[in-house]
């Protein structure tokens, strides 16, 4: 039998649930359905909140045939085979079919250079699903050629109509005559993942057998702890626990990391996903406290790509130590989130002209490059000029924070920018 979660898959967009700011009425991907023109895109949203059918009801909105590969287990060969299966079906004017790549973002480049000829030519329209920024995981050459949709969370009231409906449209769980009288722990093991939340209620619905009955908080955590393993097939709980992981590093405490380490690594979880938050956190979290952190972590990453498992996890258990027991510091972090904020409040403001680079004699007949100040011809390899746009000032998005490394920072900030970095009396 199939899961729940299978079962329910929506059969029309307006059984479709969540993300009406992209597909209520007159939103942009209603109006694709709408237009019959659907771009490439990119999906990009947390676990369970419905990019897979998303894709599959677009296709079928819009009467385009539909193939879908799980970028976990494809590789270059199958991708081509699809494309070739494509291009034979295109008859004349006939729409381009939908190729919809699960967990895109675990396509290497090459797979990714692909898909690329494909999608530029129309033969394919290309819809990914991610949950990692595509900014990253997506080459850019593919990404300019697609449109990146962000999908939402669910929402409370969304997640417990989804309960509703399930009790009422399925066929088996109608014949149990089951009633809902408390939320809070669907919701809670759910996380706003639409597939944990199915799976927590066929589970329970399982444990009260066919008389059915009704389901509270108790019932359902007492079910959920005594299956655990089977609830958390196929790494469910993998943001929990890596958010955990993140956490006990940033929070020094060596053992609380190592334990979800090891529960990752029995769990199965993808040893380049672990390697990733470790470079992440040695920036994010460790930053100029301990500029090694972030070599060590790099490290790290290249090396267990070239050893594998099961020997990675020593590796893994070096770098996690390291990172959990070094010094911290946000400073870096906080600093380009305040320079991103910036750029978003005041816009595209025009680089100085001292500042500007001056190759051709028009550009310094314009006074390109005029006035700038070349740094290693004064003591110190230091003179103090404007860096920022006039209409900024001299901004101060980067403040050291209390660590031995950043007080050196510190200092040397104060000498050269005394006005910015004032001495403390």
């Amino acid at each position: 039998m199939q899961p729940l979660a299978e079962r329910l898959r929506p059969r029309t967009l307006d059984a479709y649930i969540g993300q009406e700011h992209l597909v209520g009425e007159g939103r942009v991907l209603a109006k694709a359905v709408e237009s019959g023109q659907l771009p490439s895109m990119i999906l990009w949203g947390p676990p369970g909140v419905g990019k897979t059918s998303l894709a599959q009801l677009l296709a079928r909105s819009l009467d385009r045939p539909f193939y879908e590969l799980s970028a976990i287990n494809a590789g270059v060969k199958d991708v081509r085979e699809v494309i070739d299966k494509a291009t034979k079906q295109r008859f004349f004017d006939a729409h381009a079919p939908v190729l919809f790549i699960d967990e895109i973002h675990r396509f290497s480049k090459s797979q990714q250079d692909a898909l690329l000829a494909a999608v530029e030519r129309g033969v394919v329209v290309l819809i990914g699903a991610t949950t990692e920024n595509p900014s990253f995981e997506v080459i850019p050459a593919l990404l300019s050629r697609a449109q990146v949709y962000v999908l939402k969370p669910l929402e409370r009231d969304q997640l417990e109509q989804l309960v509703r409906d399930a009790l009422t449209r399925d066929e088996f769980l109608r014949k149990q005559h089951l009633t809902v009288k408390q939320f809070e722990s669907l919701l809670r093991y759910s996380g706003g993942d639409a597939r944990k939340l199915y799976n927590a209620l066929e589970l329970v619905a399982q444990q009260l057998g066919s008389d059915g009955g009704e389901i509270d908080n108790a019932l359902v955590d007492r079910v959920i702890q005594n299956n655990l393993s089977r609830y958390d097939k196929n790494g469910e709980q993998h943001y929990d626990i890596v958010s955990a992981f993140i956490k006990s590093i940033r929070g020094s405490d060596p053992n609380g990391a190592l334990y979800w380490l090891a529960r990752m690594l029995a769990g199965g979880e993808d040893i380049k996903f672990i390697g990733r938050r470790l470079v992440i956190s040695a920036s994010e979290d460790i930053g100029l406290a301990n500029p090694n952190a972030l070599l060590m972590a790099t490290t790290c990453m290249q090396a267990i790509q070239q050893v594998g498992m099961p020997e990675a996890r020593i590796i893994l258990s070096q770098a996690t130590v390291y990172l959990a027991t070094s010094l911290k510091s946000s400073g870096s972090y906080a600093a380009i989130n305040a320079a991103m904020a910036e750029v978003k409040r005041s816009g595209d403001l025009p680089v100085p002209l001292h500042l500007r680079n001056a190759p051709t004699k028009l550009m310094k007949q314009l006074d390109y490059g005029k006035d700038y100040q070349y740094a290693h011809a004064h003591p110190g390899n230091f003179v103090e000029q404007d860096f920022a746009p006039e209409q900024l000032g001299r901004p101060v998005f980067y403040t050291p924070q209390a660590n031995p490394t950043e007080a050196a920072i510190r200092e040397r900030l104060q000498h050269w920018w005394p006005a910015r970095y004032p001495k403390e009396e």
